[in-house]
């Protein structure tokens, strides 16, 4: 959530603030602002709205000169989104300016400090506070002010500070917010995300906790709370930099689902050897395998729904009982963790807040954590003890598509891994799956080539205020998920029932034209659901039929029906996600939504 860029070097700063800034979208925001040292005094413009807004009133940078800058996008928290919350703040007398990620827990006590010691606030931000403390904590020292507000402040921030006293230097520091810092040959950067500075640079250094970096044109120096210098090696990103752009596509969200085939390929394929799974950082043993006895998945929204589906498939592949936890619950509930217990930490960008705070409470608890993260480098990939990595690539659109797909295709790899080595699959059952799973790829490609027949039912539902989506078993999971791309996108109100549960009070909600969407891919379950479909038929239901290739009966009680092609029943989801996607794509874009922002949500949830 919000972007940070900053920069210092040889070129002018606003219009490389401003293109970082457009690159950091994805994350979700309300408002901009970018200030910049003019060699007398630090210039700052904000404006509440799209990027477009702030690019306008700056004539793209060209009113703002001067080499040295910070940027921020701005999704509101502390505040209503208006110009005078948009960050970057100043302090008193302007001399010192902030652009914060995250959130000042303890802000409401530093704030009353501070109006006693005679500060005005002009804004109903948490970050004004931090503005001012740097200013009354201000000894000639950044860095020893820096530390200071460091022992005071409480919460997740990721911080870029400018000071005017030193117009050569860019100061940041982060604790539980992501930040990033970019080597380049004209200067250097400090960045929310890696897509900010790609163009510049492809060396980039990952921010632990409470460190800090004094960046100048030519040189970087990290230090930690103590003021020590340390030594960092930068990583190199060898992502193309197209992978970033929209690449001829309408929305970043097309392009995404387009490429799911490639980054279910490129997820799935280092890892198949000689007809075997082999997942080398998994970092277990056979006999490690064999002594697991209990499976926690924890995640956040998408990533949680993948974790509903890999519940069935680790427990009816490996025979492990697994639990699937919402990370923002599971974090304050005090579980209960046996011996050779596994938690399973899945995020798309490995910085969501409440995901993370989920690993280390069961890391401080001495419990095996293995993440499974898209992006390199980030806190879950650095703190799980083992990480399994999806091959996405960037993914920018706010709601996930291949991210999704990848993190499917992960948990598939870890229950056929578990279940051979544990013996609950045989041989030939293990085979089988191998063929299936080498399929999807290209049967994800023929169900992307039928999306016109997708965007022509969904142009039928343009105006639905309703949409129920029902399944049993991992199609409840399909449901799940089908039911958040098609909410977060078009603001239609949808919900995921397990279809059994209909009777249960649900189905006095059905009437006359109200679309039910019914996922029937699991043969044990199909009849029952197929069942459930009729009972909502009857009682008015226009039906949206999602089923394997061959269940033709579901036609006389569907009125459209999407057939897949055969997999094996485990695999189902990364097939029938695929027209769900489409259709919560072309319902958004028929009513003429902004598909790839929508409103009040952010790609990468780094606060609670």
């Amino acid at each position: 959530m919000c972007g940070i860029v900053g920069y210092i070097g040889e070129n002018q700063a606003a219009p490389i603030l401003l293109d970082g800034l457009s690159k950091l979208e994805y994350r979700g925001y309300d408002s901009a602002g970018v200030a910049v040292y003019d060699g007398e005094k630090i210039q700052m413009v904000k404006a509440t709205g799209r990027l477009k807004v702030l690019e306008e009133l700056t004539q793209d940078g060209a009113v703002l000169p001067g080499t040295s800058g910070i940027g921020h996008t701005r999704w509101a928290t502390h505040g209503s989104p208006s110009d005078a919350n948009a960050h970057p703040h100043f302090n008193k007398d302007q001399s010192i300016v902030v652009v914060h990620n995250g959130i000042i827990e303890n802000y409401v006590k530093l704030k009353k400090k501070m109006e006693s010691r005679g500060y005005q606030f002009v804004s109903e931000t948490d970050t004004e506070v931090i503005a001012h403390m740097l200013d009354y904590y201000y000894n000639g020292n950044p860095l020893d002010t820096i530390v200071k507000i460091m022992h005071r402040v409480e919460g997740s921030y990721a911080l870029g500070i400018l000071f005017r006293d030193h117009p050569d230097e860019v100061y940041a520091v982060r604790k539980d917010s992501p930040l990033i810092v970019g080597a380049g040959k004209e200067g250097n950067f400090i960045a929310s995300d890696v897509p900010a500075v790609l163009k510049y640079t492809r060396d980039v250094y990952f921010m632990e906790n409470e460190e800090i970096v004094k960046l100048t044109r030519d040189s970087l120096t990290f230090y930690n709370i103590d003021e020590e210098e340390l030594e960092k090696r930068p990583t190199h990103i060898d992502w193309d930099i197209n992978a970033a752009e929209k690449g001829g596509y309408e929305h970043f969200m097309l392009k995404e689902m387009h490429e799911q085939p490639g980054a279910v390929s490129d997820t799935l394929n280092p890892r198949l050897k000689e007809n075997d799974i082999v997942i080398e950082e998994l970092g277990m043993t056979d006999e490690e395998i064999r002594s697991i006895r209990k499976i926690y998945i924890v995640a956040c929204g998408s990533a949680y729904h993948t974790g509903v589906t890999a519940k069935y498939v680790y427990e009816g592949m490996a025979r492990i009982p697994v639990e699937v936890d919402l990370a923002s619950e599971f974090r304050y509930r005090n579980p209960i963790f046996e011996d050779n217990t596994l938690v399973i930490i899945v995020s798309q960008s490995g910085e969501t807040a409440d995901t993370l705070a989920a690993l280390r409470e069961a890391k401080a608890k001495g419990v095996r954590t293995l993440g499974i993260v898209n992006v390199v480098g980030s806190s879950i990939a650095r703190e799980a003890d083992n990480v399994m990595y999806t091959w996405a690539g960037p993914e920018i659109a706010v709601a996930t598509t291949k991210a999704y797909s990848t993190q499917l295709i992960a948990h598939y790899l870890l229950a056929m891994k578990f279940g051979k080595v544990r013996g609950t699959l045989s041989d030939a059952e293990f085979q089988g799956m191998l063929e299936d799973l080498k399929q999807i790829p290209e049967q994800i490609s023929l169900l992307l080539s039928h999306k016109e027949n997708v965007q022509r039912f969904a142009n039928r539902y343009l105006a639905a205020e309703h949409v129920f989506f029902i399944g049993r078993g991992i199609d409840y999971a399909i449901s799940m998920e089908g039911s958040l791309k098609l909410k977060e996108i078009s603001y239609i109100h949808s919900e995921a029932y397990a279809a059994g549960e209909l009777k249960h009070g649900t189905i006095s909600l059905i009437e006359e034209g109200r679309l039910v969407v019914a996922v029937l891919t699991q043969p044990s379950l199909y009849k029952k659901t197929l069942s459930n479909v009729q009972e909502v038929k009857t009682r008015g239901a226009f039906v949206m039929a999602v089923t394997n290739a061959g269940n033709t009966e579901v036609e006389k009680v569907a009125d459209y029906v999407i057939y897949l092609p055969e997999t094996n029943h485990y695999f189902t989801n990364s097939l029938a996600i695929i027209p769900l996607q489409l259709f919560g794509y072309y319902v958004s874009i028929g009513k003429g939504l902004d598909v790839d922002k929508p409103r009040n949500l952010a790609k990468s949830v780094t606060v609670e």
